[in-house]
C-alpha cells in the first residue's frame, strides 16, 4: 500500500470531472420535478445521450457537435415521456421506468459499431495566467468547456428559480398545477418544456461519460449515474447548489476509491467499488428527512377539464 502515490491535486481535479455528468442530470432533473413532473427515465436519457454524442463526434470529428447530438437525442427521448405523460396522462413512474428500459436497449442497438473506437478529443479550456498558477490552476483553471457549462447551468437554474417570472411560474405549476391553471397559465406547456430541458441536460451528461470521461463506448456505461443523480434531487432538496455539493461528494467518492485501488489499499475491491453508492444512500438517507421542500404537486397528472 502506497498512499504517497496519490496526488491530492490531481485528486481534487479529476473529481470535478467525476461530479460533472451527475450534476448535468441532477440539475435537469432538478427542474422537471420543479414543474411537478417525476421522470424516472434519466438514466435512458444519459445512455442515449452518451451513444448519439459518441456517434456524431466519431463521424463528423467534432466533439463539439457530438455534445449538441447529444442534448437534441436526450430532448427527443424525453419528448416521449412528455407525450405519454403530458397528453396521453399514462402513469409517470411506469413511463419513466419504460423510457430507461428504452434506452438502454437503443443505445445498446446503435453502438454495436462503435465499440474499440476511441472519439475526437475535446480541448481543454485553459485560461491564460490563472492555468499556470500552482495547486489552483490545475484543479479550477484546466478543464473541459461541458465542466464549466454544468457549473454555468447550475448558476443559472438557481437565479432563474429565484429570480425570475419564469421560475415563479415553474414553481407555482409544481406547488399548486390547479392554481396555476386558474391564474391562466398553460400548465402543459410550462411542464414539457421542463421535461425537454431535463432531457437535453440528460443527453449531454451521457456524452460528457463517453466523450470525455470515458472517452470510448461501453453498452451500459452510464453505470447507474441516472438513478443516482434523481437520489442527489432528493437529497438536495430541490436546490440547485446542494445539488452541487451532492454531485461533488458523490463524485470525490467515487474518485477516492479509484485512487485507493490503484494504491493497493487492504481492502477487497468490491467494497471500494460499491462505496459511493452506500455512501450515497447514506446521506440520502439523513439528508432526506425533511420533505418541506418537495413540490406539492410532485408525480400528480393534470388535466384542465378536472
Amino acid at each position: 500500500m502506497d498512499l504517497s502515490a496519490i496526488n491530492p491535486v490531481l485528486l481534487v481535479a479529476s473529481l470535478m470531472v467525476a461530479a460533472t455528468p451527475l450534476l448535468l442530470a441532477a440539475i435537469g432533473e432538478l427542474v422537471v420535478e420543479r414543474s411537478g413532473v417525476l421522470n424516472l427515465g434519466v438514466e435512458g436519457m444519459m445512455i442515449t445521450g452518451a451513444i448519439a454524442g459518441f456517434a456524431i463526434s466519431v463521424e463528423t470529428g467534432s466533439p463539439y457537435v457530438g455534445i449538441l447530438a447529444a442534448a437534441i437525442a436526450g430532448a427527443g427521448l424525453s419528448f416521449l415521456f412528455a407525450f405519454l405523460t403530458q397528453f396521453a396522462l399514462a402513469n409517470q413512474v411506469a413511463s419513466g421506468l419504460a423510457l430507461t428500459l428504452f434506452g438502454l436497449g437503443l443505445s445498446a442497438l446503435m453502438g454495436q459499431g462503435y465499440v474499440g473506437i476511441r472519439p475526437p478529443e475535446m480541448a481543454r479550456l485553459d485560461i491564460p495566467v490563472l492555468s499556470d498558477l500552482p495547486v489552483i490552476g490545475p484543479i479550477l483553471f484546466s478543464h473541459d468547456p461541458v465542466l464549466y457549462l454544468g457549473l454555468a447551468l447550475t448558476a443559472g437554474v438557481w437565479g432563474f428559480l429565484k429570480f425570475t417570472r419564469g421560475g415563479l411560474i415553474l414553481r407555482a405549476v409544481g406547488e399548486n398545477h390547479d392554481a396555476a391553471h386558474a391564474l391562466g397559465y398553460s400548465v402543459i406547456r410550462v411542464r414539457v418544456l421542463a421535461i425537454l430541458f431535463g432531457g437535453a441536460c440528460a443527453g449531454v451528461g451521457g456524452a460528457y461519460i463517453s466523450l470525455i470521461r470515458v472517452p470510448q463506448w461501453t453498452e451500459g456505461m452510464t453505470a447507474g449515474i441516472g438513478w443516482i443523480a434523481l437520489a442527489l434531487v432528493v437529497f438536495a432538496s430541490w436546490k440547485p447548489w446542494r445539488a452541487l455539493l451532492g454531485a461533488y461528494l458523490f463524485g470525490g467518492i467515487n474518485v477516492l476509491q479509484l485512487n485507493l485501488q490503484a494504491a493497493g489499499v487492504a481492502i477487497p475491491v468490491e467494497y471500494l467499488a460499491m462505496s459511493p453508492y452506500l455512501i450515497t444512500i447514506l446521506v440520502l438517507v439523513i439528508m432526506s428527512a425533511d420533505k418541506s421542500g418537495a413540490p406539492a404537486s410532485l408525480g400528480r397528472s393534470f388535466h384542465a377539464s378536472q
